[in-house]
């Protein structure tokens, strides 16, 4: 691994570049990104939105949910802390 400064870390992440060498993945953990099954049932108008917006993104609709629902959580406890 080798060893740069902070600013130039940022300055390579910025622009684009490979900063795998600088990252100690020996370290480096994913807590809470295990799978965990929700079952949501919404109208069938509901759902091909959802489809339709998720291929206009190109993403799955779970992914599209599952980025929707942390975006409102984040929002609510942001404005819960105010």
């Amino acid at each position: 691994m080798k060893i740069i400064s902070a600013e130039e870390f940022d300055r390579k992440f910025d622009d684009g570049e490979d900063i795998s060498e600088y990252i100690d993945w020996s370290t480096a953990t994913r807590p809470n990104l295990e799978p965990a099954e929700l079952t949501v049932t919404v109208t069938r108008g509901t759902k091909l939105l959802l489809e339709r917006q998720a291929k206009e993104l190109g993403v799955s609709v779970d992914s599209l949910l599952e980025e929707w629902l942390r975006e409102k959580l984040d929002a609510a406890r942001s404005s819960a802390a105010e």
